[in-house]
C-alpha cells in the first residue's frame, strides 16, 4: 500500500505535464482554425480613400499633400536620385473615415492610443436608415425605428458596433458638395443613448461627418464623454448584412492622439 500513493502521485504529475503540452497545440489549433474560417470569408472596405480635395468640416480645411523634401537641401526625394519616394501629409486628425477617442470631446477621456484591442474587432450591427428617406430625406434614426428593427433581426448584443446606414457614402465622390450637405440623416440623440445605456455597444459609427444635427452635437458629446468612441464617414454599410458580420477598425498609434485617419472593414459570415 506504501506504494500506491506515491504511483499516484506520479501519474497526476504526468497528466498535469501533458496537458500543459498539449495546451499550446491546442490554442494553436484553435488559431489555425479561426484564420482558415476568416480567410476564406469575404470583406468589404468600410473606407473611404481620402486626398486633398474630398470632403471635410469647412471649420478644419482641406489636407496638403507634398513630397517629403530633404531638410537642409529642400530638394524631393526621389526613386531615381535617392531610391526612394515618401509623402509630407499636412491635415486635421478627423479626416476622411477616422476614429474619435474619448479625448476629442472630454478632458479626461482616453486617447485613441488608450483604446483596448479587444475593442478594435467587434460584432457588427447595421441599422438602416433608408427606408425612411423617401418621405424624410434627413430622418433622425429614432429608438421607435431602433425598436421596429430589433422586432425583425433580434435584439442589437451587448458589446457591439453599431452602424448607422444611409448610403451617403455615395457622395463621397460624385457629388462632394452633397455629401457635406446639412442638413443629413443621422442618428437621434436618444437612440444613441439608448444604444449605449440599454443596450451596452461597445461604439458606433456613421457615413456623415457629425453624428447627429444638433446644434451642441449632442450625440457625439455624450457617447465621447461616457468613454466610447466612434467612426465617422463610413462607406459601403449597404454592401454588408445587418447581422452576423464583425468589424475591424484600426489606426495609428499616436501618442496622446485626439482622432486620426482610420481603416475599417467588415468580415461577412
Amino acid at each position: 500500500m506504501a506504494l500506491v500513493r506515491p504511483r499516484i502521485a506520479v501519474l497526476a504529475l504526468a497528466a498535469a505535464c501533458m496537458a500543459l503540452a498539449i495546451a499550446p497545440v491546442r490554442a494553436a489549433s484553435d488559431l489555425e482554425r479561426a484564420y482558415r474560417v476568416i480567410t476564406a470569408k469575404k470583406f468589404v472596405d468600410l473606407t473611404h480613400a481620402f486626398g486633398p480635395d474630398t470632403p471635410v468640416w469647412s471649420g478644419f480645411g482641406e489636407a496638403k499633400f507634398s513630397p517629403a523634401a530633404d531638410p537642409k537641401t529642400h530638394e524631393p526625394y526621389t526613386i531615381p536620385k535617392d531610391g526612394f519616394r515618401a509623402t509630407y501629409y499636412e491635415m486635421v486628425g478627423q479626416y476622411g473615415t477616422h476614429v474619435d477617442p474619448p479625448a476629442h470631446f472630454a478632458e479626461n477621456g482616453i486617447t485613441m492610443d488608450q483604446i483596448p484591442l479587444k475593442q478594435m474587432i467587434l460584432r457588427l450591427v447595421v441599422l438602416d436608415n433608408t427606408p425612411y428617406l423617401a418621405k424624410d430625406p434627413n430622418h433622425a434614426f429614432a429608438v421607435a425605428d431602433l425598436k421596429n428593427w430589433e422586432r425583425e433581426h433580434g435584439r442589437v448584443p451587448k458589446g457591439a458596433f453599431a452602424a448607422l446606414r444611409t448610403d451617403m457614402y455615395k457622395d463621397w465622390d460624385s457629388d462632394p458638395e452633397r455629401f457635406k450637405r446639412t442638413p443629413f440623416p443621422a442618428w437621434a440623440f436618444e437612440t444613441i443613448r439608448y444604444l449605449y445605456e440599454q443596450r451596452g455597444v461597445t461604439a458606433t459609427g456613421h457615413e456623415s461627418m457629425d453624428t447627429d444635427i444638433t446644434d451642441k452635437m449632442d450625440s457625439e458629446t455624450y457617447l465621447l464623454q461616457h468613454g466610447h468612441f466612434q467612426i465617422e464617414v463610413m462607406a459601403n454599410l449597404d454592401k454588408v448584412p445587418t447581422t452576423g458580420a464583425l468589424i475591424v477598425v484600426t489606426w495609428p498609434k499616436v501618442k496622446n492622439g485626439l482622432g486620426f485617419p482610420a481603416r475599417a472593414f467588415a468580415i461577412l459570415p
